[in-house]
């Protein structure tokens, strides 16, 4: 059966249609007239921060504003949208709660259920994460509808429906109730004992929702059988999968070409999820065999980060394996989850790539297994950074030249960046954490900071013993180191997981991740990061031996950039992407107003595989 052809009109660029959006929940009962101990009222340290948070919101994000307990002394019926759910208008905002008083009771249950039916629900093909944000200074005191109860519920029903919650001087039952509709709703508890930690953690909150993951693809359904999967030709896909199943889509191959097979698994960020919950990808052949698999697990607690796993049929020298054979394949893709594990179905973003072999006759230039001059005790720039803005995913990447760079991350946030590099050439660079203002609690807290390295196909890499791509973050700064090794046609032919996939050069992606548990221990709201990047070797003008050196220009940031023909002796660069991206895919925003670049001219050789 043929992949399902894109919805009509569901092809969007960023911004062009509803996607992403936020209700912020704010209670404005009774206790909110208490002062929060700096001589203000705790409403009146929450107008400040919902303003805040209005003036941080990008340019036209949808966000609304519920209130409960803000019409009369008592009532669990209490709750009201003061300012609907639309294309943000900061004035609006601002004016809606500067006119709310606090005076009755805490209907939180009631009001999750009425914020949930504010949201718009996406229209014309586009999935966007609609985020509903409470804050509180206390717990439900109504009894019915159970706040836990109801935000399990919702999560179940709402597709990509996140839950925050931000705790404002509060303590025991009432955390304790926040942090379970947190968890049941996909969300993250923060906790504010001040005011300027209110402020804080909504402006964590509120950003993380507008700058989720931007996907892009058509839309297919796998199937949870063999029999009846969706027949894919190179391209790029979106599907969703569930705790626990397995998704199968069949594939026709030849028997000499290389088939690459990448699958990105985004949860909402900072979900509960345990250390060896997993990914994995396969392909099958056969009854009952397989040819390669691969898994990929957060090896975290902290929560829930994109997760990458992918695999290839690469066909021997000699063509002797099964594997080998023309004819009909299955590419399966699996969802592990412990118990108490975000059970939310993820959205999925799969990347399937065909590379031709090379001409007959081309003598191929060896494989390039070592580090060498790339490993970690290379020289990397110095110097003052320059500001760069990471993007949301694989989509969005903000490219990067040699040179050192500084952005900014929130805790639970991933920033993704790409590095062109060709022929003969390796990616190496190092990402420092900053040192930053913490909250001083006297308790030593701690979390991460991390980076994954990715081929043009997608594939992660390993770091192969010389990397080690995670570290302790607890405000002090710290740095990861990672890289790859040269680009070369024949390293498909090692067998590590640190060579085989820099077989084409391309766009390789950086990704840049700050653990969840950031969110105790920095004082501002993101944390600044520095990236020193370098591309080392001369780019050869393909993978055959002795290839020339391709002459180099300027870009327009100054940065040198090879010229002349990179398609590769015969053809041989990856081409599934390339193929994707004319045949009208659909763009799906997770969280916020798509931002989808076009590709630059020499990105979009095909040996050079960008998305």
């Amino acid at each position: 059966m043929p992949v399902a052809a894109a919805t009509p009109g569901a092809s969007r660029e960023a911004g062009a249609g509803p996607g992403g959006s936020l209700v912020m929940v704010l209670d404005s009962s009774g206790s909110m007239a208490d002062d929060d101990g700096t001589g203000r009222t705790r409403m009146e340290s929450a107008r400040t921060a919902v303003g805040s948070v209005v003036d941080n919101l990008p340019e036209g994000y949808p966000t609304g504003l519920r209130v409960y307990g803000a019409d009369r002394p008592r009532g669990c019926a209490d709750t009201r949208l003061v300012q609907p759910v639309r294309r943000l208008d900061r004035a609006a905002v601002k004016r809606a709660v500067a006119a709310v008083e606090p005076r009755g009771d805490t209907p939180v249950g009631l009001s999750l259920r009425r914020a949930f039916e504010d949201l718009p629900r996406p229209a014309g093909g586009v999935v966007g994460t609609r985020t509903i944000l409470l804050i509180s200074d206390g717990e439900d005191n109504c009894g019915a509808p159970r706040p836990c109860e109801v935000a399990e519920q919702l999560a179940r029903e709402g597709t990509g429906l996140r839950i925050d919650t931000v705790g404002f001087q509060v303590k025991g039952a009432a955390r304790e109730q926040l942090e379970c509709v947190a968890a049941a709703g996909n969300g993250r508890y923060y906790d504010a004992p001040d005011a300027a930690a209110l402020a804080r953690q909504l402006q964590r909150a509120s950003q993380l929702s507008a700058d989720g993951y931007r996907f892009r693809g058509e839309r297919v359904v796998g199937a949870a059988t063999r029999a009846g999967a969706p027949v894919l030709v190179p391209g790029q896909y979106l599907d969703t999968i569930g705790p626990g199943e397995k998704r199968y889509y069949a594939v026709g191959l030849d028997a000499v070409s290389t088939a690459d097979f990448s699958v990105t698994a985004v949860p909402q960020p900072g979900a509960a999820v345990d250390t060896f919950d997993a990914l994995r990808t396969s392909i099958a052949y056969g009854t009952d065999s397989s040819c390669v698999t691969d898994t990929a697990r957060f090896y975290q607690k902290e929560g829930a980060t994109p997760l990458t796993s992918a695999v290839a049929r690469i066909p021997a020298e000699r063509g002797t394996r099964a594997c080998d054979r023309a004819g009909r394949y299955w590419l399966v893709v699996e969802r592990e989850s412990k118990k108490g594990s975000d059970d939310a179905r993820w959205p999925l973003e799969l990347v399937h790539g065909v590379e031709a072999p090379p001409a007959k006759g081309v003598v191929l230039g060896q494989s390039q297994s070592e580090y060498g001059k790339g490993g970690k005790d290379a020289v990397l720039p110095a110097g003052d950074p320059r500001d760069v803005r990471g993007g949301t995913g694989f989509n969005d990447a903000e490219e990067l030249g040699p040179g050192v760079w500084r952005d900014r991350i929130l805790p639970s946030q991933t920033l993704w960046y790409k590095v062109p590099a060709g022929w003969g050439q390796q990616v190496r660079y190092d990402v420092e954490f900053g040192d930053e203002p913490t909250v001083g609690r006297g308790v030593a807290t701690y979390s991460y900071g991390a980076t994954q390295l990715f081929t043009p196909a997608r594939f992660p890499l390993t770091g192969g013993g010389e990397f080690t791509p995670r570290t302790m973050y607890n405000g002090r700064p710290s740095a990861v180191r990672m890289g790859g090794v040269p680009v070369a046609w024949t390293n498909r032919y090692e067998y590590r997981s640190a060579v085989q996939p820099v077989h084409a050069g391309g766009d390789f992606f950086i990704s840049v991740t700050l653990g969840a548990g950031a969110a105790e221990i920095a004082q501002n709201a993101r944390i600044g990061v520095v990236l020193r990047v370098s591309v080392l070797g001369d780019e050869l003008a393909g993978p055959e031996h002795h290839a020339a050196v391709v002459a180099k220009k300027k870009d327009k940031r100054g940065n040198s950039s090879a010229v002349g023909d990179s398609s590769g002796t015969g053809g041989a660069g990856w081409t599934g992407i390339a193929a994707a991206a004319g045949a009208g895919a659909v763009v799906v925003v997770i969280a916020g107003l798509a931002f989808v670049r076009g590709r630059r001219g020499r990105a979009a050789q095909t040996t050079r595989g960008s998305a």
